[in-house]
C-alpha cells in the first residue's frame, strides 16, 4: 500500500519530529501530562510493567508468561497508583518506551506513572511513545543510558510532543491498530512455522540416530524406555565406552582479563544450543603450563553446558569450530570427544536428540541450578550403528538440516522486514509523514 503525504508541511522545531503537518502544533510534554503522584489505594492490585504486553495485573503477566516476577514485599507504603489511560515510564523506557495502562493498580516507587492533561488521545499515544523515533528522542535525553539506568520523569519532559486535532489523532490510532494487526497477525504466522521446521528438525535427527535410515532394517527392544526399538545390529551400551568426558579447569576469575590476542575461556554462559556464543567472553593468558594441555579445545570438539543443561530450545551442546580457537575449557563445562568407534559428528546429533532429553532430564540434580555431571554423562545409555552407518546417518542429517536452516533464515529474514515495516509504518504515521485520514471506514474509527 502507498500512502501520500499531507497537502503542506511547516518546521516544527524539534529535532525528533523534523517537518509536520502545517496544521500541527508542538507543545512541551510537561504541558500535555503530568507525573502521578498518589499512594496506592488500599487493595489495589499489582501492575507489571512489560513491553510486550504493555501495563497488566502482575497475576495475569505470570500466567502468561509462566513464570514468576519479583514481588514487593517490603516498601508498600512507597507503592503509587495508576490508573487506566495512564502512561508508565519505566527502567526500560528507552528501549520500548511507555507503557500504555488500561488497569486500576498499584506499581513500584521504580516506575514514573504520568496521566494526559490535555490534546491527549490515549490510543493514539500508545503508538507515539512506543514509536522508534519518541524512543530515540527520549534516549538523547541523558548520555549515561545503560542497562538497569532509570528514566524518569525529568527525562520525559525534555521531549516535545506534537499536538493533533483529537479527531485526527483517533483516525491515525484507527488506521495503526488495523494494519498492525495484520503485519502482527504475518508474523506469528511466520513464528509458527518457525516452530514447525524446529519440530521438524528434532524429529529428522530422532528418527535417524534411534532407528537408522533402512526402514527395512530389523528391530530388537533396546532395553530402554526412552529408546524403544533399535536396528537389530546397533550396539546398545553406556556411553563411557565409546566416549571421553572432561570437565573444566578451575581458572581463577583473578586471573580473567579482556584481551583479544591472548586464550578465550569457554564457560557455560558461551554455550547454547547448537552454537558456540562469544558475545560475553573472558580471556586467559596463557604461560607454557603442561597442566593446561589437556583443556586446550580443538576444532569438532563436543562441549556440554553442566549447570542449567537444558533450556527450552534443547540441549546445551555444541561444536568447536576453527573460529572459536584458541581457547580453553573453563569448569561448569565438559568436552565429550568420540573415539575411534564413535564418530564426534554423530555423537553430536545423538546428544541433540530430544529422545536424548528424555533420558537426561531425569539425570539432573539441583534445585535452583540443574545441574549434571561428566559421570552422569557417561553413563547414560545410547545406541550406536557400525561406523559406516554413521557415516550415512551424519551425510543424510547434515543434509537435511542445512535445508531447514536455510528456510528457518529466510523466515527470520521475513520477520525481520515486517518488524521493519511495522516500526516504519507507525514512526511515519505518528509524525505526519504520511496522511492515512479517510483510510479506515468512518464507521470503524468511531
Amino acid at each position: 500500500m502507498s500512502f501520500t503525504r499531507y497537502p503542506a508541511y511547516k518546521p516544527s522545531g524539534v529535532e525528533w519530529l523534523g517537518e509536520v503537518p502545517e496544521h500541527w502544533d508542538v507543545l512541551q510534554s510537561r504541558r500535555m501530562f503530568k507525573a502521578r503522584r498518589e499512594a496506592a489505594k488500599e487493595g489495589a492490585i499489582m501492575l507489571t510493567a512489560s513491553q510486550k504486553y504493555g501495563m497488566i495485573p502482575q497475576a495475569e503477566f505470570v500466567e502468561r508468561e509462566g513464570r514468576r516476577v519479583v514481588e514487593v514485599i517490603q516498601g508498600k507504603d512507597n507503592l503509587i497508583q495508576v490508573e487506566p489511560d495512564d502512561f508508565v515510564i519505566s527502567m526500560r523506557s528507552f528501549q520500548g518506551g511507555l507503557e500504555w495502562c488500561r488497569f486500576s493498580g498499584s506499581t513500584s516507587f521504580h516506575y514514573v506513572p504520568v496521566t494526559p492533561i490535555k490534546h491527549v488521545m490515549p490510543c493514539f499515544f500508545a503508538h507515539l511513545l512506543k514509536s522508534d523515533k519518541y524512543i530515540s528522542a527520549l534516549r538523547s535525553t541523558t548520555n549515561l543510558i545503560r542497562d538497569g539506568q532509570e528514566i524518569r520523569y525529568s527525562n520525559f519532559v525534555q521531549v516535545p510532543l506534537p499536538i493533533i486535532p483529537v479527531s485526527e489523532q483517533i483516525a491515525i490510532a484507527t488506521f495503526l491498530d488495523h494494519e498492525t494487526a495484520k503485519i502482527d497477525a504475518l508474523i506469528a504466522e511466520q513464528q509458527r512455522l518457525i516452530v514447525l521446521l524446529q519440530e521438524k528438525r528434532q524429529a529428522v535427527i530422532s528418527h535417524a540416530v534411534t532407528k537408522g535410515l533402512n526402514p527395512e532394517a530389523p528391530m530388537k527392544d533396546s532395553g530402554v524406555e526412552w529408546l524403544g526399538e533399535v536396528p537389530e545390529h546397533w550396539t546398545v551400551t553406556q556411553l563411557r565406552h565409546f566416549t571421553r568426558s572432561l570437565p573444566g579447569f578451575a581458572f581463577s576469575s583473578e586471573g580473567f582479563i579482556q584481551d583479544e590476542s591472548k586464550w578465550k575461556l569457554l564457560r557455560g554462559v558461551n554455550v547454547g544450543v547448537s552454537c558456540i556464543r562469544w558475545d560475553d567472553t573472558v580471556h586467559w593468558d596463557r604461560q607454557v603450563d603442561d597442566r593446561l594441555d589437556q583443556y586446550v579445545l580443538s576444532p569438532g570438539d563436543l562441549v556440554v553446558g553442566l549447570d542449567r543443561p537444558m533450556i527450552k530450545e534443547g540441549l546445551r551442546v555444541a561444536r568447536i569450530t576453527q573460529e572459536d580457537c584458541p581457547c580453553m575449557l573453563l569448569q561448569r563445562v565438559a568436552a565429550v570427544k568420540g573415539t575411534k568407534n564413535l564418530s564426534t559428528d554423530y555423537l553430536f546429533f545423538l546428544l541433540s536428540s530430544p529422545y536424548f532429553l528424555a533420558h537426561f532430564e531425569p539425570e539432573t540434580t539441583g534445585v535452583s541450578v540443574p545441574h549434571i555431571s561428566t559421570g552422569q554423562i557417561d553413563s547414560f545409555v545410547v545406541p550406536i550403528p557400525p561406523p559406516q552407518e554413521q557415516a550415512e546417518v551424519i551425510a543424510f542429517l547434515s543434509a537435511e538440516l542445512n535445508s531447514i536452516q536455510r528456510l528457518t533464515e529466510e523466515t527470520l529474514r521475513t520477520i525481520a522486514l515486517l518488524q521493519e515495516r511495522r516500526s516504519a509504518l507507525i514512526s511515519a504515521a505518528v509524525t505526519g509523514q504520511i496522511d492515512v485520514r479517510g483510510l479506515v471506514p468512518e464507521a470503524e474509527a468511531a
